[in-house]
């Protein structure tokens, strides 16, 4: 049976843009190494780690959820890690288990060390280094935030399950039933506990479908809750937006960037929103929603280079800078309120400058018309 499994995965990756790697460390985890370069790589290229869902190979995932079009269009290396049938029957990576989910143990390890060959072979910035996932492999990308906070500079998560929330199968399949209420801390102290780092955090965005029934709503709010708690935010979002015709929630740090945003993508069931039109595919797990995830996540992660500022912008966040400097030293309390009333002096000062930039128009206007 192995071997008919072995055949089968062998000619999937034949009909994809996915290379193994072999020869990667000592790989505890058993789990196999794929990589995607393309013709365009940038130079000193960020890396994309992208962990697949259960019942899932890295291949199916890549060409459903896009990820390589991506990175032909804006030059970024992938590294998509596959689970075997062997570690796992329904090939989800252990997210439950915790030698698999420590640092310096099992899958988690496995993976950091197809991260540092990839630094190697490709010279990665390894200020440009993150990890989205599906599932399992969301639940796991929240493992590899934790335990290894200073690898990774942001990470995105969907229809996935708090860090730390299970510890064998049968709390596992408890928790993505409904999700076991703990406070803030509680769910804090898990991640904070996970590694030797207490200064930076990764920036996490969160995505989940209202009517998943596979994995229940309730864990994104645990999820938001965790790293809320970890970055030092209030539970209250700081913007409430509607994006394609979802729900986008914002919060921001004390520096005015945004940190953690959560969308939560309605009537869809347990899957990977896409659309076709950004190169996504239809198929299990993989569902048209109007709104592609991986795009997205590309933009919130720094990916696709297309946020330009302009003149006034770039002046205004230069002269906010040296205030949200001063108050990483004020507690935390000082800083929710800080943060809070920039939000409000920010929104009247764009109001303005829409209004400035109203009256010109009619100015320009009048002007034509004598």
């Amino acid at each position: 049976m192995s071997l008919v499994l072995t055949i089968v995965n062998a000619w999937r990756r034949s009909l994809s843009h996915l290379q193994e790697v072999e020869d990667f460390g000592t790989n505890p985890g058993a789990l196999q190494m794929l990589t995607y370069l393309p013709d365009n790589l940038s130079p000193r290229p960020a890396l994309l780690v992208v962990l697949h869902g259960s019942m899932q190979s890295a291949a199916n995932y890549d060409r459903g959820a896009g990820w390589s079009t991506l990175a032909d269009r804006y030059g970024f290396a992938l590294l998509m890690p596959e689970q075997s049938g062997r570690n796992n029957l329904n090939r989800s990576f252990n997210w439950f288990q915790r030698n698999d989910t420590q640092r310096g143990e099992g899958e988690a390890h496995s993976i950091v060390q197809m991260v540092e060959q990839m630094v190697r072979d490709h010279d990665i910035d390894r200020r440009r280094i993150f990890v989205t996932g599906l599932s399992a492999g969301g639940a796991m990308t929240l493992a590899m935030l934790a335990t290894y906070p200073d690898v990774f500079a942001a990470g995105a998560v969907i229809a996935g399950l708090p860090y730390g929330g299970a510890a064998n199968a049968q709390e596992a399949l408890r928790c993505m039933f409904q999700a076991p209420p703990k406070s803030s801390r509680e769910l804090g102290d898990l991640v904070r506990e996970a590694s030797p780092n207490r200064n930076i955090w990764p920036k996490l965005s969160v995505w989940h479908g209202s009517a998943d029934r596979t994995v229940k709503p309730s864990n994104a709010g645990e999820i938001i809750k965790q790293w809320l708690d970890v970055h030092g935010l209030p539970l209250t979002p700081m913007s409430d937006q509607i994006v394609d015709g979802h729900s986008r929630q914002v919060w921001w740090n004390a520096d005015g960037e945004t940190v953690i945003e959560s969308y939560t993508i309605m009537d869809m069931a347990h899957g990977a929103p896409l659309t076709h039109s950004e190169g996504g595919v239809a198929g299990p797990y993989m569902i048209e929603a109007g709104i592609s995830s991986s795009a997205r996540i590309a933009e919130f992660f720094g990916l696709t280079d297309t946020l330009r500022r302009t003149p006034a912008e770039t002046t205004e966040l230069s002269r906010r800078a040296p205030l949200f400097g001063a108050l990483r030293k004020a507690t935390r309390s000082h800083r929710i309120r800080a943060v809070r009333a920039w939000r409000n002096v920010s929104a009247t000062i764009h109001e303005g400058i829409e209004r400035r930039r109203a009256n010109k128009k009619v100015h320009v206007r009048s002007v034509v018309k004598r």
